[in-house]
């Protein structure tokens, strides 16, 4: 820090050293997001995220029952348009909901789309052994 810097923060009562250096301190106290690696994480993770939706949902019919009662009191063209655009960021949670359970429904597929049998069997060696195999069959 510089002198002057050093002078106004003890006026003003501010000890702090640089401020990239308060930056870095703060961003090392920040817990670090770790992806989901196992199964249990993925279907807490959903549960989560399904909560916060249904949540997000609830409130937003709940203030839309707000506003639109405050509309039809006060007859003004804005609060109808607040309204309005309160219900269309509702409809698109509830979009993003759906899309979320398709998701999931598509993840969870997959394992059982897999197929259960092998129908074409590879032979990996020459073709004289090839001929051997084949001729032992045959007798």
């Amino acid at each position: 820090m510089k002198d002057a810097d050093k002078i106004i923060g003890g006026a003003l009562g501010i000890l702090e050293s640089d401020p990239i250096e308060k930056s870095i301190k703060e961003q090392s106290n920040v817990p670090r997001v770790v992806p989901a690696t196992n199964e249990d994480d993925i279907d807490n993770d959903y549960k989560y995220q399904r909560e916060n939706l249904y949540n997000l949902i609830e409130r937003g019919q709940d203030a839309i029952d707000g506003i639109l009662e405050l509309a039809k009191e006060s007859e003004h063209p804005r609060t109808y348009e607040v309204a309005l655009n309160g219900i269309k960021q509702v409809a698109e949670v509830t979009e993003k909901l759906a899309d979320l359970q398709e998701k999931m429904r598509k993840l969870k597929e997959v394992p059982n789309n897999a197929p259960k049998s092998v129908t074409n069997a590879l032979f990996v060696g020459s073709t004289a052994e090839l001929q051997k195999m084949l001729k032992g069959t045959d007798k």
